[in-house]
């Protein structure tokens, strides 16, 4: 039976606009019949896993995701270095082989790239003898949909490249060989990779995670600001240089984290330390690390307030419905905090022990800490 860790977090967010939709504006969700604010769940684990929090207790177990490595590999071939420093754009990169001619490296680069998904098909250009177009000369090595590379994967690839440059040889079945089932790439083992072309490689998510809502109702509200140019003495025109809108908002949000830790053990192979590291990553990046979007404009930066983590191998449960009816008092994160707690006592009464154990962390009363939450979850 698997074990599961659930988090519960409230973190609060003063003027804002940290996840936007296609019109500019902060997304929003409609909840128990209002309007609340909210953060994509893909928004909040590309915030957690590029943050330094992760590069720092997770270096050398980090995935890549892009569409563009056969590119990264063609690089590499026709400058002699290796794939690492041409992904890094490295201009002062050792050769470490002979650089290759383009027309070969491209053939190589193309059937490489290809064994991690469907390559675009090149565009030609009117007169049809073209086989690339100016605005995209190596498009034909990109790949039509994202893959997530493991550092495993990557390391092979590497390799590869090495060997072919110094022996001339084609490639086979057997040097392309270079999917792995078994890495060490948390980001993967959390999150998951969908492989269409290679099903068996594909890896289920160990991590669910929620879209962060308000629990209260929210107004997306209108900034109309303006700009002056420093070097207008107001001689001619007084009037602003720039004139410009953008829409923000605030809120208290409501975040679920599920982790299946048994998976996320098996999606790393077993070691236990790289798992009890990751967790640790994944709750600190959690509890501290906000999405990026217009944090320029804004400084809208905020730590946990609080967190409910548990533990147990009961059926894993979100306390949203704790919000269903929207917030509206004057201490929306004491209501918020009592509103959760007792939404769970109240759940445990009709279906028994949602989990196991449990541990909080309050930053409104001082209670508890992150490193008991941390301990907690990989104890």
């Amino acid at each position: 039976m698997s074990e599961f860790i659930q988090l519960h977090i409230l973190a609060s967010y003063p003027p804002s606009n940290l996840n936007r939709d296609d019109l500019g504006r902060p997304k929003t969700a409609v909840m128990g019949g209002t309007q609340r604010l909210r953060v994509s769940s893909q928004s909040l684990k590309r915030a957690w896993r590029e943050s330094d929090i992760f590069k720092e207790s997770l270096s050398g177990h980090i995935g890549i995701r892009t569409k563009e490595m056969g590119v990264y590999v063609y690089k590499a071939l026709t400058t002699g270095c290796s794939l690492e420093d041409a992904i890094k754009n490295n201009d002062d990169a050792n050769k470490i082989f002979s650089p290759m001619l383009e027309s070969k490296a491209k053939k190589y680069a193309q059937e490489i790239a290809g064994v991690f998904g469907k390559v675009k098909i090149a565009k030609k250009s009117k007169d049809e003898k073209a086989e690339e177009t100016e605005d995209e000369p190596l498009g034909d090595l990109k790949l039509e949909q994202l893959a997530h590379f493991s550092q495993e994967e990557i390391n092979l690839i590497d390799s590869l490249l090495k060997n072919i440059a110094e022996s001339g040889d084609t490639l086979t079945k057997d040097d392309l060989l270079l999917l792995r089932k078994q890495h060490t790439a948390v980001d993967i083992a959390m999150f998951g990779r969908m492989l269409a072309s290679s099903p068996m490689h594909n890896t289920e998510a160990a991590v669910q995670v929620s879209h962060a809502i308000t629990v209260h109702k929210v107004a997306v509200e209108d900034d109309y600001f303006t700009a002056v140019d420093d070097l207008n003495n107001g001689g001619d025109n007084a009037g602003a240089a720039h004139i410009g809108e953008l829409e923000f908002a605030s809120g208290l949000f409501y975040n679920y984290v599920c982790i299946n830790r048994t998976l996320l053990a098996d999606n790393l192979g077993g070691d236990e330390d790289l798992v009890n590291k990751t967790l640790q990553a994944l709750v600190e990046a959690a509890a501290k690390v906000a999405p990026t979007g217009k944090q320029n404009s804004f400084a809208s930066r905020a730590y946990a307030s609080y967190i409910r983590a548990e533990k147990g191998t009961q059926q894993p449960r979100s306390l949203s419905v704790a919000f269903l009816k929207a917030l509206n008092g004057k201490d929306l994160l004491d209501d918020s905090i009592f509103a959760l707690r007792d939404t769970n006592e109240k759940m445990e009464k009709v279906y028994g022990k949602c989990s196991g154990s449990n541990c909080e962390m309050n930053a409104y009363t001082g209670d508890g800490s992150l490193s008991n939450i941390l301990d907690f979850v990989t104890d």
